[in-house]
């Protein structure tokens, strides 16, 4: 008989935030959606944003990137320095059920691939982000989700009962990546079905 699941924990940017590059690029390629795809898919990448994610710091990032693309400086410079704006707000069905998990008694964590310079932006803007009992940060501990060992930093941290958790992320390979640990893993798609989900575990 498998123990109940009685801990829940998020990942934040896809599913509790929404955050994008592209909510701060559109206002610096104003009218030109292909000049910006383009300077995010060859410039500020998202394997390039992950080594930010890893704990390397945005001047070391865009120092980088600006001996490579001299005449883009401006534009790598506001990744880190107008980072605020690439968050549009909460999503406000997943905060929602994160709310009523709360209410409920569930335990809370949160385990997220976020730079440890720019989630203060976070910390100051969503209140919250005062629901979780903890929350493992990527660029403090210096490894990133799918890596096995971030799981494991966050179970021995928190002493956390793998058998009896949840962990819910919005890229398919990271919450699968915490089934090895036999944590049960959601894909994130929309506040609707992980709801679904969750009354499925007894959640909710």
């Amino acid at each position: 008989m498998t123990s109940p699941r009685t801990t829940v924990v998020f990942d934040l940017g896809g599913v509790l935030i929404d955050w994008n590059p592209r909510h701060l690029y559109r206002k610096l390629f104003p009218g030109d959606e292909a000049a910006m795809e383009e300077f995010l898919g060859t410039v500020c990448t998202q394997a390039w944003n992950v080594m930010q994610d890893a704990g390397r710091t945005f001047a070391e990032g865009a120092a980088v990137l600006k001996e490579r693309h001299p005449g883009k400086a401006a534009l790598i410079d506001a990744f880190g320095a107008r980072f605020g704006e690439m968050m549009a707000g909460e999503i406000a069905g997943s905060v929602a059920i994160l709310e009523e998990l709360h209410r409920r008694g569930v335990e809370l964590y949160a385990l997220s691939n976020w730079s440890r310079e720019t989630f203060p932006f976070a910390q100051r803007r969503f209140a919250f982000l005062e629901r979780f009992r903890g929350i493992v940060i990527s660029g403090e501990v210096g490894h990133v989700k799918p890596e096995a060992a971030i799981y494991r930093h966050l179970l021995e941290r928190f002493a956390i009962d793998p058998a009896r958790a949840v962990f819910i992320d919005d890229i398919a390979g990271n919450a699968e990546a915490a089934r090895a640990f036999g944590i049960h893993p959601i894909h994130f798609t929309s506040a609707p079905a992980l709801e679904r989900e969750l009354r499925g575990l007894r959640l909710l």
